[in-house]
C-alpha cells in the first residue's frame, strides 16, 4: 500500500468520525462522556419530586453504573439531611432561612407556581387573595360566601415543614394562622387526591400536580399557568432549590447536579411542568 493511499484512507476515516459525532444529539454526546458510577441519595421537597425523579431516571440511563434515589420527605427535612450528610443533596420548594444556609451551596434549578385547587364539581372559579386568606384562617367557612353552593368549606393544608405550606402562607399572609380544624396531608399528591375526593374541599399544590382530577381556581382573576408565572401576572410562585455541601459532595452527585442544570436537564424541567431557570 503506497504512502499516498494510506494518507487518503486516514483522512477519510477521520472525516467519517467527525461527521458521525456531529450528527449525535445532545443526549448522545452526553452519553459519549465518561460514564459516572456511585450512589446518589437525595431528599426533600415533594413539589420537586416529579422533576427530580425524571432527571434521575434519565441520568442513570446515561450512566448505568450510577444508583439514584430521592425521598420526598419535605423541604425542611431535605435541608437538615443535606446539612447532616444524610442526603448527598437536598431539595426545597422554599427559600432557605439564614440559619439553614451555613456550609450549603444553594442553586435554583427551576421555578414553580402554587395552584389553589378545588373539586371539579365546585362552581367557584375565581377567588381573591383576601378571600383565600379568610378561607384558610377560618373567617370564611361556607362556599356560599364566595359565590358557591351552600356547603361548608373543607380546608386541606400541608404538614409543618412543607415548603409549599411555608410559601403559600407567606404569599397569602396567614403564617401561623391556619384554622385549627384544617385537614393536614403530607405531600402534594395526598392533598391532590383528598381534594379530588371531596366536593367541598380546597387545598394548594405545586402547579406540576394539577390534572383533570382537580380544578385550579383563578387568583385575582388570573389563571394558574406557567406563562402567567413567567409574565408575573400570577404571583403565587416560588423557586425550586437544590443544595449540597461542596466539601463532601462526591463526583457522582456533582455530575447529577451538573446534568440537572444542563440543557438536557432543563428540558426535563419543562417536560415535567416546571419553569426553567433559563427563561
Amino acid at each position: 500500500m503506497s504512502k499516498s493511499f494510506k494518507k487518503v484512507l486516514v483522512s477519510l476515516l477521520v472525516g467519517a468520525s467527525v461527521l458521525a459525532f456531529a450528527g449525535c444529539s445532545s443526549s448522545d454526546k452526553t452519553a459519549l462522556k465518561a460514564a459516572v458510577s456511585g450512589e446518589i441519595n437525595g431528599g426533600g421537597s415533594t413539589s420537586v419530586q416529579k422533576i427530580i425523579d425524571a432527571a434521575g431516571s434519565e441520568f442513570t440511563a446515561l450512566n448505568p453504573d450510577a444508583k439514584f434515589t430521592y425521598s420526598g420527605t419535605g423541604s425542611s427535612d431535605g435541608i437538615k439531611g443535606a446539612a447532616a450528610d444524610t442526603y448527598s443533596f437536598g431539595c426545597s420548594s422554599r427559600d432557605l432561612k439564614t440559619e439553614e444556609q451555613p456550609g450549603l451551596k444553594v442553586a435554583t434549578f427551576a421555578y414553580d407556581g402554587i395552584a389553589l385547587i378545588v373539586n371539579p364539581a365546585n362552581t367557584v372559579t375565581n377567588l381573591t387573595k383576601e378571600q383565600l386568606t379568610k378561607i384558610f384562617t377560618g373567617e370564611i367557612t361556607n362556599w356560599s360566601e364566595v359565590g358557591g353552593a351552600d356547603a361548608p368549606i373543607v380546608v386541606v393544608s400541608r404538614e409543618d415543614g412543607s415548603g409549599t405550606r411555608s410559601a403559600t402562607e407567606e404569599l397569602l399572609g396567614f403564617a401561623e394562622k391556619l384554622k385549627a380544624d384544617a385537614t393536614i396531608k403530607e405531600g402534594n399528591g395526598n392533598v391532590q387526591t383528598t381534594v379530588a375526593g371531596n366536593a367541598n374541599a380546597i387545598g394548594y399544590v405545586s402547579l406540576t400536580f394539577v390534572d383533570k382530577t382537580v380544578t385550579a381556581v383563578n387568583v385575582n382573576g388570573v389563571k394558574a399557568t406557567v406563562d402567567n408565572v413567567l409574565n408575573k401576572t400570577y404571583t403565587l410562585s416560588r423557586p425550586f432549590l437544590i443544595f449540597y455541601d461542596e466539601k463532601k459532595t462526591d463526583p457522582a452527585t456533582q455530575a447529577f447536579i451538573d446534568f440537572l442544570m444542563s440543557e438536557d436537564g432543563q428540558k426535563i424541567v419543562t417536560k415535567e411542568g416546571g419553569i426553567t431557570v433559563s427563561k
